[in-house]
């Protein structure tokens, strides 16, 4: 025998299709009699409902789009699981694709989830185009967007308070009695190296700051860069350098192992990230520990709730407070 269907437990039930639909959907009122019967029939059939079907006739699929530029890098993976298990906790399940990228890849993605009936999408990207911002619009899916390197204007996200937060980092090693301090930036001028870049003079004011701004952000161009920032540490009396990113401190601290300069016993480093690397090589790296988690559960939350029409996606900018994780890479000099 097949599997049950709704006319079987109609029919089981003395009822027509229409009244099992809406006991199963809870759509309008039912009496409590036909309400039993069908839910006798229901558990006697053992009647499992076709959730593709009922999506399709209902519009309401419990389905979140998720479109990422690349599932490897290793903070949009932690985004990723904080919007997977508070999305189970509201019953939505994710449908998890990947750009690389690529903006027709991106276009591609929203064509193929508009097709799965998903309520909302959630898009994880470090660049997205003012093309693909339109398409999102038309699509009239309700969206957030988390970019951790650029501002769309009347967007609004999720994020940490780059600015803030790096001025919390440069003040505490001045409260270790660090007086003169380097900080090595990117030569892109995005939202986290410019806010960066504030936060550092504001906490050391402009007049003091020495700043070095490279190519890249990874660890290879922390150690191609590291014989320039040496010779201006040893200028100007440095005993700490800030990185704005885990990376480009790691390489730097290679450099320094490599040409027999201690950290920190000599210099003392920070990064800003706090990646997986940074609790592991040694010495282990003081840094920003920033909260993807807590960033991709408060987006999906968000977004479910601008789905259910409790509320508008994000009226502001949802701003989330960082933690300065304190390791071996840094001491206090007074």
């Amino acid at each position: 025998m097949g599997q049950p269907t709704i006319k079987d437990v109609a029919k089981l039930a003395g009822v027509s299709i229409s009244t099992v639909s809406r006991v199963m959907n809870n759509s309008k009122p039912v009496s409590p009699e036909a309400r039993r019967k069908v839910l006798d029939a229901i558990n006697k059939l053992d009647f499992k409902p076709n959730e593709l079907a009922r999506s399709l006739v209902m519009r309401k699929s419990n389905l979140v789009g998720v479109i990422v530029k690349d599932i490897g890098i290793e903070y949009m993976a932690q985004l990723i699981r904080g919007i997977e298990e508070i999305g189970r906790v509201y019953k939505y399940d994710i449908l998890l694709t990947s750009s690389y990228g690529e903006d027709q890849q991106v276009e591609n993605s929203i064509d193929f989830l508009a097709t799965k009936q998903v309520e909302g999408l959630v898009i994880i990207t470090e660049d997205i185009s003012t093309e693909i911002l339109v398409k999102l619009r038309e699509t009239r899916i309700p969206f957030v967007i988390l970019d951790k390197y650029h501002n769309y204007k009347n967007i609004k996200t999720v994020k940490v308070d780059y600015e803030s937060e790096e001025y919390k980092l440069i003040n505490s090693l001045t409260k270790a009695g660090h007086e003169n301090i380097l900080l090595i930036a990117g030569k892109d001028q995005n939202v986290i190296n410019e806010s960066m870049i504030k936060g550092y003079e504001n906490a050391v004011g402009k007049d003091k700051s020495y700043i070095l701004r490279i190519d890249g952000m990874s660890s290879d161009e922390g150690y191609a860069n590291a014989a320039e920032a040496i010779d201006l540490i040893k200028k100007a009396n440095i005993s700490a350098v800030a990185c704005v990113n885990d990376e480009i401190a790691i390489g730097f601290m290679n450099y320094c192992v490599d040409h027999g300069i201690k950290v920190p016993d000599d210099l003392s480093v920070v990064g800003f990230g706090d990646n997986k690397i940074a609790s592991i090589y040694r010495p282990k790296l003081t840094t920003v520990s920033i909260p993807y988690y807590d960033i991709g559960a408060i987006s999906i939350r968000a977004l479910i709730k601008r789905i259910k029409h409790e509320a508008e996606i994000l009226e502001d900018d949802w701003i989330i407070d960082a933690q300065i994780s304190k390791r071996e890479s840094t001491k206090v000099i007074r």
